[in-house]
């Protein structure tokens, strides 16, 4: 581990080619924290290092739930962000232990708002008691930057999915889709030499997807989820409440765009009065069926689609995508990339790339005016 480094002097170091960065990530699903290392320069991925996750217990959710949606002053973000803070340290602590060492960390935080044309976006934790407690420069506060720049803020994995694309040495255009909480899809031309020259990247949230299925499971039966979709797979989809979710004005916008979990308010009434199979059948149609809406953005039809994020796990979800898809759509452990670590490994290379000056975001990714590097890095105090 570095000690006793200053802000210059870890630029130096990272100047001088690749280190091995953690990077976590707490997504909207809100099931626990993801950590993983990769060795990178910030620019190409060398190799991936070990992975861990923290699970959220069932009273942490309760009260991260409860600050859903809430800004930095309102009372209950201080002990929803004290438990992403504990959550991501014991996580960190944990794969710290073994080698190798990161020498710097990628902290997303919680989303708990995200408003980019209004109040802006609000990821909870602070980097800086992280790099105290862990003695190890953070890397944080990864959208705000955009947005106060013009940007969406979101999504910011793509700079990461154009690296991937390289590392697996894909030939053609193909994307990335995220199935979490929220959808996002990355389409990348691997072609081009970095992510942020036009004709490289374009990504948008889709709409959303394992959010409005796990709210009602945890509604309907006190469950986290519907374990690998088997309970959707038996349901049927109710082509009325599909055809009122896809009038939504967000799929006549333009990309760059991005979602909040909670901007489809409307969708858990159209399911109200279906069966616990069919709402959740119907749930699944709707993920899928913005996810083939947006991809009529694509520049080209990419020649497959790689699915990452806990929504691939789900064998309904899946199967709506292949039937409204025209291309090949895969899962992306069939790659040799880990699809429940992949926004992990995103901020750990992002991180990398804001203490080397590089852009993490650009106007086709985030709508920023201009390609833009974000990020706060913190040093631990007294080094």
């Amino acid at each position: 581990m570095l000690k006793a480094i200053t802000k210059d002097a870890l630029g130096r170091r990272l100047a001088r080619g690749p280190v091995w960065a953690m990077g976590c990530m707490s997504g909207t699903s809100m099931d626990g924290v993801d950590a993983a290392l990769i060795e990178t320069d910030g620019e190409t991925i060398i190799g991936f290092g070990p992975t861990g996750f923290q699970a959220y217990s069932d009273d942490q959710r309760r009260v991260l739930t409860r600050a859903l949606g809430k800004w930095h002053a309102a009372p209950e973000v201080a002990p929803a962000a004290r438990i992403v803070e504990d959550v991501h340290k014991a996580v960190i602590t944990r794969l710290m232990q073994d080698d190798p060492v990161p020498e710097l960390l990628g902290f997303h935080g919680q989303t708990f708002a995200h408003d980019p044309r209004g109040l802006g976006t609000h990821q909870a934790g602070d980097g800086q008691a992280l790099a105290q407690v862990l003695d190890l420069p953070v890397v944080w506060d990864f959208r705000t930057s955009d947005v106060k720049l013009g940007g969406e803020g979101a999504p910011l994995a793509p700079f990461f999915h154009h690296a991937c694309a390289r590392f697996i040495k894909a030939d053609a255009p193909l994307a990335f889709l995220n199935l979490g909480g929220v959808g996002n899809v990355t389409w990348v031309d691997p072609a081009q030499p970095t992510p942020d020259i036009p004709g490289a990247c374009l990504a948008f949230d889709t709409g959303p997807a394992n959010a409005p299925m796990d709210d009602l499971m945890q509604h309907r039966l006190r469950k986290s989820r519907d374990e690998g979709g088997a309970l959707a797979l038996s349901g049927k989809i109710h082509t009325p409440s599909l055809e009122a979710f896809l009038s939504h004005p967000y799929f006549r916008r333009t990309p760059p765009k991005s979602l909040d979990r909670n901007d489809f308010p409307d969708l858990p009434a159209m399911v109200a009065d279906l069966s616990d199979a069919d709402a959740l059948r119907t749930l699944a149609a709707c993920a899928a069926a913005a996810v083939a809406d947006g991809m009529e953005h694509c520049p080209t039809q990419p020649t497959r689609l790689l699915v990452t994020g806990g929504g691939r796990h789900n064998a309904a979800l899946m199967a709506e995508l292949r039937a409204r898809l025209p291309m090949p759509v895969d899962d992306i452990d069939t790659t040799g990339l880990n699809g429940d670590m992949l926004e992990a490994q995103a901020f750990a290379y992002l991180a990398v790339r804001v203490a080397r000056g590089l852009t993490t975001s650009s106007p086709t990714t985030t709508g920023v005016a201009a390609a833009v590097g974000g990020g706060v890095v913190s040093i631990p105090i007294g080094q």
